[in-house]
């Protein structure tokens, strides 16, 4: 209890003083210096650490992570970028040992090169993380500031990377990367990557890709890459090359081709509103755990063939999938006997040109699956039915969660269908009383 009220009252700076002097004097200066790093703020750090001299000894000295963001603190739109340039040069230099540093000033347009080359040699020597968003005029190389040192965790947002040496801009202890609305090379992103030997996860977000070639393409290789998150790249193609990447999203791309290279190790498998016209992750699909599809089209039999091979999934999620052949559609049975180990399943129920589109067909029962989600875009007069069969297929389920999307002018119609609905549930919350029935609309 004592330190609960301890740390609300050093967040709430009217009741700092309250503190009693014999309190503060007990608490080294490196414990302190670790309170006022998990502040949050700079603004907050700079206050409490006016509370005595210990304090702002234990500010300079141990204090290891800084943050400054427009959002902590509104006051900072209402400074001039000159002003806001001076606060955080002139706080970032009362520290000798900084660890984390982030800036994000969304509402600045472009900071001066000078004090921003200025922050970043003066703490390059101690920094493991380091997260900027924030324009410069003219363009600082963060790479070129930042290479060669100890820095672990990377993210850069509004910053392009540009002209990478991997002989002299060697990464040697970063482990995340992330890139975020700006404008690389292929090569650069390629050499960038080669220049990290333990990176373990890389995030790429809206970025314009910059190719050489008319079909533009991307090729990454690491040994040591285990999650990549990419979304909206402007590119047509993507080779990965990565024997132990465990976790792979992919995030409203239009593709002609992505290829995964590697030994198998994909345990995470998440696509959403991806148009790929050839899919191929070759013998990745052997140790599968979870498979997260959302909005995707595909063909029965390459979806299956990519499927077929994943024995120890564990978590299934096919929400807005469309398959092209509407004579094939996926059944009980072929999900029994791929998935003997699944416990958690997750469908859509889609109208689409008055057809069924996705959902599970056959009659075989689903004896592991202790989970099921379940959920529509378009409500129709059938999905009460549908649910009830697929709980009906579920011996051991213990949880179903309903997922609706409500519009907000309903016709009688729909109005109807829903109460249908809900007589339906009601209908499986009485024959299956053991199973947790949630509702989550949108």
């Amino acid at each position: 209890m004592q330190r609960g009220r301890f740390l609300l009252t050093v967040e709430t700076s009217s009741r700092v003083p309250m503190l009693s002097e014999s309190f503060m004097d007990n608490l080294p200066v490196e414990v302190v210096g670790n309170i006022l790093s998990h502040l949050g703020s700079a603004r907050k750090v700079v206050v409490a650490s006016s509370t005595c001299r210990k304090w702002r000894e234990s500010f300079r000295k141990h204090l290891h992570t800084l943050c400054f963001s427009s959002d902590d603190f509104p006051a900072y739109r209402d400074l001039t970028t000159r002003r806001l340039e001076i606060i955080i040069t002139q706080t970032i230099f009362q520290t000798i040992g900084l660890q984390c540093l982030s800036i994000c000033m969304d509402h600045v347009q472009e900071f001066s090169a000078a004090p921003v080359i200025a922050w970043l040699m003066y703490t390059r020597e101690t920094l493991r993380s380091l997260s900027f968003n924030v324009c410069t005029v003219p363009t600082v190389n963060i790479l070129e500031k930042c290479g060669r040192q100890k820095l672990e965790v990377l993210d850069l947002d509004h910053n392009s990377v540009f002209g990478v040496e991997p002989s002299y801009q060697r990464f040697n202890s970063l482990r995340s990367f992330s890139l975020r609305h700006a404008s690389v090379s292929a090569l650069d992103l390629s050499l960038l990557l080669a220049a990290c030997p333990k990176i373990e996860t890389l995030t790429l977000v809206s970025l314009e890709i910059v190719t050489s070639d008319s079909l533009s393409s991307m090729e990454l290789n690491s040994l040591t890459l285990r999650s990549l998150y990419a979304k909206a790249l402007a590119v047509d193609k993507i080779i990965l090359e990565a024997d132990n990447l465990e976790n792979l999203q992919l995030d409203t791309l239009n593709l002609d081709l992505f290829e995964l290279i590697g030994k198998g190790a994909l345990k995470f498998f998440k696509i959403d509103d991806v148009s790929i016209t050839h899919l191929d992750i070759g013998e990745s699909m052997d140790h599968l755990e979870v498979i997260d599809v959302s909005t995707f089209t595909i063909t029965w039999s390459k979806f299956y063939q990519m499927l077929s091979r994943s024995s120890k999934l564990r978590k299934l999620r096919l929400w807005g999938v469309v398959f092209d052949d509407e004579d094939e559609m996926m059944d009980s049975e072929t999900v029994a006997i791929c998935f003997p180990h699944l416990k958690h399943l997750c469908l859509s129920y889609d109208i689409r040109d008055g057809l069924f589109n996705n959902g599970l067909h056959g009659s075989l029962s689903l004896k592991n699956v202790t989970t099921l989600e379940l959920g529509w875009s378009v409500i129709s007069e059938h999905f009460g039915q549908w649910v009830f069969g697929m709980v009906d297929r579920c011996p051991n389920l213990n949880k179903l969660v309903i997922h609706g999307v409500l519009s907000e002018a309903k016709t009688r119609e729909e109005c109807q269908m829903l109460a249908n609905f809900t007589s339906s549930v009601f209908s499986v919350m009485r024959k299956y009383v053991h199973v947790d029935v949630l509702f989550e609309y949108e």
